[in-house]
């Protein structure tokens, strides 16, 4: 059973003297190796050997007794990453699954390069650099043998934890030439040989389980919630119900009567734009979770609301509708769409407007954080998905250099972009510093905390609207966005999406359309904006692609082959002048938009689910598709609709081109995940303001999908395992088709359009 473990890069290399270690740089180039001080190594203060090695992202090392001990520098909130780069260097290196143990990296940016698991990034950066080092081990490994035996490199090959010499069936084990291995150079990146995929073991295969899959499945894996410590103390706090609020008066009287409760501290309101800041209140501090929250309970508060007091998100729906109907701030000008508008008679124009609301991430395991400050050092037990945020945050609270505070990164319960916000590790270390020295203080949310106070995805009106020819012709389209921005969650008073969220499937669409107008209206937010699972792609993806359905229904023709002809031939398409936002961080030159590959996952998905075939009444078939984070999805959703107007999802067949396919086990589980997530966006979810305060508060009004309203059928498709390609992402893209899918299917079945989420029923 591969292990897993809690390790800080010292002890990582106190335990491995005198066995092969290596280290990779942030391009992906293994640059050290070392054994133990007998072989002229000399370790800086640092534990270091010869001092610092220049950015280490990754160290991997073979102890006497042959366990691979490989560090997993990215948090595991299940994506599997813990799981599917050290499986890559693994394969490289030729170690056997079983005598690898990984352990998970504390917080340290300066050593492990980026650590933020959002993005989906993990597998799309961090592939090349694994099988670099897992190559270089192997090559070291081949070199020690070949020179032991005093024969040509050529003739010995690595296979299975052991170095073979071909001619003669000699065998040495890894751990027996570990300490030879080390005294070998460095390959030059020129001379490292990756596999080919040929000759791969585990990636592209279904034969390796997860990691941590066997302690979660007998509870013994420890996530944030499950931290416990000698002495530890509880708190809950009181936030404010409105953003931007604060206490008027506090009376903790009663609150500090209640059994238990050691405590009230108060946290400071944020200053300026909201960022990772604790929204402020009180803390109540006790011996267990119960009377924290028993005490919190008692605390007698008035609360000033602040500027957001009269936020109401109906209110702000005309709003945005009406913003959105305006002219806005130009993000894609190609042609004169608005000429092509004002001269097409009345007849050839069609626009249509779509409604998403503001979206809780609402992860099974609400935030939770544990911090002990000791002197002059502090330490922290959470579950992030950006550790070196919260090492940063807690630092800059408690007035301390950064390496003095420790993050162990524990199990995530769930992230979806929320666990990237450390507020609640800052409110943690806020709280402990009250304590007295030593004094552990765990800091849990409620399932109420957590939607009452989350960083919602942005609220959003898109309007569109084309000019079709008398050929069904698409001959102009325009693409007007109007919702708050996450970057007013760093510059107050920021308005209206930015250029990197219009870059999220609004600027970079595929179609062959000559005018082509993209818009931003500039509204203010009024709640803390974050990153949700597929950010901008959601409300983007679903007004476009419930539009092509709609322009398809008009010009007379079939969905698919309408969305395939505007697509058009295979192609790579040049973004231009706009190169710079056209994939979301990435190169278009590394990444272009290429649509054969998006119409290979169309065609996978109406393949699959049997496009054209004669449906039962009430049922129809909805496609949609889409571009994000380097990986094309598409989507078809089977919906039965009865005469009450109940929509009972049937079946849902997913494809996924996202190049080469690491794990396709997780890639599969990914797809599934996100299917469901779409299905509760668009049937279920939804936070309302009134009076500037979320409505919902639990899972009873703010729903996520029910197992008997999930799919009775997910069928996954993996298209295109190209090795040659670079690695798209896997866990946000398949979000965002999913909920255009359903709608298109619901019009399908009914003839009835819905633009609105959720779809709690058809009327």
């Amino acid at each position: 059973m591969t292990d897993t473990a809690q390790l800080s890069r010292r002890r990582f290399l106190q335990g491995s003297l005198g066995v092969l270690t290596l280290a990779v740089t942030g391009s992906g180039l293994v640059t050290a190796a070392w054994a133990d001080e007998a072989a002229g190594k000399k370790y800086g203060a640092d534990g270091m050997p010869g001092g610092t090695v220049d950015d280490p992202l990754v160290f991997v090392s073979i102890a006497a007794d042959g366990t691979v001990t490989i560090v997993a520098h990215r948090a595991e909130m299940g994506t599997g990453v813990r799981t599917s780069l050290p499986m890559v260097v693994a394969d490289e290196m030729e170690a056997r699954w079983d005598r690898v143990k990984v352990v998970q990296a504390e917080a340290n940016e300066s050593r492990y390069g980026n650590q933020n698991v959002d993005g989906s990034r993990s597998v799309r950066h961090f592939l090349q650099p694994m099988r670099r080092v897992g190559a270089a081990a192997r090559q070291m490994l081949e070199a020690a043998a070949a020179a032991r035996w005093s024969v040509p490199v050529s003739e010995v090959k690595a296979a299975q934890h052991e170095v073979l010499h071909q001619p003669t069936g000699r065998r040495l084990p890894f751990g027996e030439l570990a300490a030879d291995a080390a005294r070998q150079p460095v390959p030059r990146a020129d001379a490292l040989k990756l596999k080919t995929p040929a000759e791969f073991r585990y990636i592209g295969k279904n034969e390796v389980r997860l990691v941590d899959l066997e302690a979660i499945g007998k509870g013994q894996a420890t996530y944030g919630m499950d931290a416990r410590l000698p002495g530890m103390v509880y708190a809950v706090v009181a936030r404010p119900p409105v953003v931007g609020g604060k206490p008027r008066r506090v009376d903790s009287s009663k609150a500090l009567a209640v059994p238990g409760v050691l405590k009230v501290v108060e946290i400071p309101a944020f200053q300026g734009a909201p960022a990772f800041q604790p929204l402020g209140g009180v803390a109540v501090v006790a011996r267990n979770t119960w009377a924290a929250m028993q005490g919190r309970a008692a605390l007698a508060i008035e609360w000033e609301d602040g500027p957001n007091g009269s936020y109401d998100s109906a209110a702000y729906r005309k709003t945005l509708e009406a913003a959105a109907r305006k002219t806005g701030k130009v993000m894609r000008n190609q042609g004169d769409a608005r000429q092509a508008w004002s001269k097409a008679p009345q007849a050839e124009r069609i626009a249509a407007e779509y409604y998403v609301p503001h979206l809780a991430h609402a992860s099974m395991e609400p935030p939770v954080a544990t911090v002990r400050i000791t002197g002059d050092r502090a330490e922290v037990w959470t579950s992030v998905q950006n550790p070196a945020a919260a090492q940063a945050a807690v630092a800059k609270r408690l007035a301390l250099k950064p390496e003095n505070v420790r993050v162990n990164v524990l199990l995530l319960g769930g992230g979806f972009g929320r666990k990237s916000k450390p507020d609640f590790v800052d409110e943690a270390a806020i709280v402990a510093r009250a304590m007295p020295d030593g004094t552990p203080v765990k800091l849990v949310w409620t399932r109420e905390d957590d939607i009452h106070h989350d960083y919602l995805h942005t609220v959003s009106v898109e309007r569109l609207e084309a000019v079709l020819d008398k050929k069904g012709q698409v001959q102009s389209w325009l693409h007007r966005s109007a919702a708050p921005t996450i970057a007013s969650l760093f510059t107050e008073g920021a308005k209206g999406q930015q250029l990197f969220e219009s870059a999220m499937s609004a600027i970079n669409m595929p179609y062959r359309i000559p005018n082509v107008r993209v818009e931003t209206a500039e509204v203010p937010a009024h709640a803390r904006i974050g990153w949700f699972r597929s950010v901008a792609n959601i409300p983007h993806a679903f007004a476009a692609q419930c539009f092509i359905a709609e322009l398809a229904h008009r010009a007379g023709k079939d969905h698919r082959q309408f969305a395939l002809d505007l697509i058009g031939p295979p192609r790579k398409i040049d973004p231009g002048t706009m190169a710079d936002t056209w994939n979301y961080t990435e190169s278009p030159e590394r990444y272009p938009y290429d649509t054969g590959r998006l119409r290979g996952v169309i065609e996978a998905a109406t393949r699959g689910a049997g496009w054209g075939r004669k449906l039962p009444k009430g049922h129809g078939l909805g496609l949609a598709f889409c571009y994000s984070f380097m990986s094309y999805t598409a989507t078809v959703v089977e919906v039965a609709v009865d005469d009450s107007g109940e929509v009972s999802v049937v079946s849902v067949d997913m494809a996924m081109d996202c190049g080469p396919q690491i794990n396709p086990e997780r890639i599969r589980a990914q797809m599934e995940g996100g299917a469901i997530m779409g299905l509760s966006l668009a049937l279920a979810s939804e936070i309302t303001f009134g009076k500037g305060r979320v409505q919902q508060s639990n899972f009873h009004d703010y729903e996520v999908l029910r197992h008997h309203a999930s799919p009775r059928v997910i069928r996954t498709h993996l298209v295109n395992d190209n090795h040659d390609l670079p690695p798209g992402g896997v866990g946000e893209p398949p979000v965002p088709p999913v909920a255009p899918a359903l709608c298109n299917a619901i019009f399908a079945a009914t003839g009835k359009r819905v633009r609105s989420l959720p779809v709690r029923k058809v009327t």
